[in-house]
């Protein structure tokens, strides 16, 4: 390599790196990424407290980082890198067979799992109704014929088992549910939740563990609402090359009443809600997505009533619950602080529900709330 052409290589580089900072510079700083799913970095504040502890330039970095020209072109191009030097995985997900997109699930800690059962059993002494305890598998679990050879993942359902085994709750067996159906479409490829299919075989499990008939998913017609779905899985992995997935109901959406509280007001809302199908978070068409509490008012005035403590896989779960119950009453610990021992006997509820997905529960830090 003569001394001209190095040169020429360095000038350009510079250039390069000079244009990028340039451009990104000067164009319009977005505050939410739609293709990733979150919010943006901030500008980082500048003080002399933040420049000695160091927090500034890490900001600093994290902010250009975010608002680099071309990010999502960057984004993409490092998984594609990681899946051409032989890894199997970017950002905490497997790349897996039949274009499916595996969250990798971390083995537990055991100590807060066992206090958190504390919380399910102290729900059990204060109510004076049955209580039913639930956790849903992940996609890793069930699909681990998927995920690629040795993978590390946790062993959900042994760690299940051991929790089942240790509460006073009534158990409700979703693995062996979901198990027996692995060949079907029962989890998004692009998202972590399972899809209306799962759903209906989580709903048949509920039920057949509450002593109630189950569910036939012959009187259903399946309607295909949105066939452009990347979820959340999709955004966090950085792959673009694996095809979208369908979103699917079965029950329909009139016949019931829906009263939902976003920041805790009461509103109209709807088993459905067609605006999410227009934009990215496509999942929230399910009940509008994350709220506080959601009271589902159906025909069968002389059925029993449920209160589902829950994550937002039971969006899904809904409809067809609105088969068997009188009301439900979806109860979210992120957003409600209420008492439930006092909302239970204000609202002469039936049957209480505590239904996670095994990643949320394993991770969620208001279950303390299910004693109070």
């Amino acid at each position: 390599m003569t001394k001209k052409y190095s040169i020429f290589l360095t000038v350009l580089f510079c250039a390069f790196i000079g244009g990028v900072f340039l451009i990104s510079l000067l164009l319009p700083k977005k505050e939410f990424s739609p293709l990733e799913n979150r919010y943006l970095e901030k500008p980082p504040k500048l003080s002399l407290e933040t420049v000695s502890d160091g927090t500034f330039m890490e900001d600093a970095e994290d902010y250009v980082s975010d608002h680099i020209v071309g990010r999502d072109f960057w984004v993409a191009a490092k998984a594609w890198s990681e899946r051409l030097s032989g890894k199997h995985e970017n950002n905490g997900v497997y790349f897996g067979k039949e274009d499916t997109l595996i969250n990798r699930v971390k083995d537990p800690d055991m100590d807060k799992l066992n206090k958190d059962m504390g919380y399910v059993d102290s729900l059990v002494s204060n109510a004076t109704i049955p209580v039913y305890f639930g956790l849903i598998p992940t996609s890793a679990a069930i699909w681990s014929d998927r995920l690629p050879a040795g993978a590390p993942t946790a062993d959900e359902q042994s760690i299940i088992d051991q929790l089942y085994f240790t509460t006073g709750a009534n158990t409700v067996d979703l693995y062996s549910a979901l198990n027996e159906h692995n060949d079907e479409d029962i989890y998004y490829r692009t998202d972590h939740h399972w899809t209306s299919l799962g759903a209906f075989y989580g709903a048949n499990a509920l039920l057949e563990a509450m002593g109630m008939e189950p569910l036939n998913l012959d009187d259903y017609q399946k309607t295909t609402v949105s066939d452009q779905f990347y979820g959340t899985t999709f955004s966090s992995s950085g792959v673009r090359w694996v095809k979208p997935d369908c979103i699917d109901t079965y029950v329909p959406g009139d016949g019931v009443t829906v009263t939902s509280y976003f920041g805790g007001n009461p509103s109209q809302g709807s088993l459905y809600v067609d605006s999410y199908l227009d934009v990215k978070d496509k999942y929230s068409y399910f009940l509008g997505g994350n709220q506080a509490l959601c009271v589902i008012e159906t025909e069968h005035t002389d059925a029993p009533s449920v209160l589902i403590v829950r994550d937002s896989y039971s969006d899904s779960l809904a409809p067809f619950l609105t088969e068997r119950f009188s009301e439900i009453h979806l109860f979210d610990l992120r957003y409600n602080k209420t008492s439930l021992k006092s909302y239970i006997e204000e609202h002469n509820i039936d049957n209480v529900v505590v239904l996670y997905s095994f990643s949320n529960f394993v991770t969620d830090q208001n279950l303390f709330l299910l004693g109070q």
